[in-house]
């Protein structure tokens, strides 16, 4: 049951983190799943540094799952040019 709440928290947070951040993102069902997904272990890995001092890369809860996707979604931008923003 695991790995079926995960992806269901990733298209949450994907979604979530696609509607605050505005913009074109072309990204698909999928694309946003796995945008959650990534989103959540960066928002752990930046939980653990914050607040416990350890660099495990870890799952994270649904707001940090969206604040880790926001943070990849910016640097995608950033990365792909002005094209994309």
């Amino acid at each position: 049951m695991g790995l079926v709440s995960w992806i269901v928290v990733g298209l949450i947070a994907g979604a979530l983190a696609r509607f605050l951040v505005p913009g074109r993102d072309p990204l698909g069902c999928l694309g946003t799943i796995l945008l959650g997904m990534a989103g959540s272990l960066v928002g752990g890995f930046l939980a653990n540094i914050v607040l416990g001092g350890r660099t495990d890369l870890t799952r994270s809860g649904l707001i940090g799952s969206v604040v880790g996707a926001i943070l990849i979604l910016l640097v995608l931008r950033l990365v792909r040019g002005p094209r994309y923003r």
